[in-house]
């Protein structure tokens, strides 16, 4: 399955505003339908997370995770990640289950 990274702005921003979301006290989870036959995705960590070294660790945690349950989810969607403050304090297999749920809520992988 082919996957890009989301990098515009404007693509986080119609996500944020146009797309559905699901919370959970570790990640937050934006999901939208694109019109082409791949999965994008992004990743963000604002400051309320912490200093660079635990958002870089966020970053790799939600990449790790995300990783795994790549093969599952279906082509033609946006995704955006935002990590919480609880995200640098876990492991991505600790995440894992976290983000397959949130993804099931959003359609995104067939439950």
């Amino acid at each position: 399955m082919k996957q890009a990274v989301l990098r515009e702005n404007k693509d986080f921003r119609t996500l944020y505003y146009r797309g559905t979301s699901r919370v959970s006290p570790t990640l937050i989870v934006f999901a939208r339908k694109n019109r082409c036959q791949m999965t994008r995705i992004g990743i963000t960590t604002g400051k309320k997370v912490g200093i660079a070294v635990k958002r870089s660790r966020c970053r790799r945690i939600i990449r790790a995770a995300y990783q795994t349950l790549a093969p599952q989810v279906k082509p033609g969607y946006d995704l955006v990640f935002v990590a919480r403050a609880k995200t640098a304090e876990i492991k991505s297999t600790e995440l894992t289950p976290v983000m397959e749920r949130l993804l099931i809520e959003l359609g995104v992988i067939a439950g």
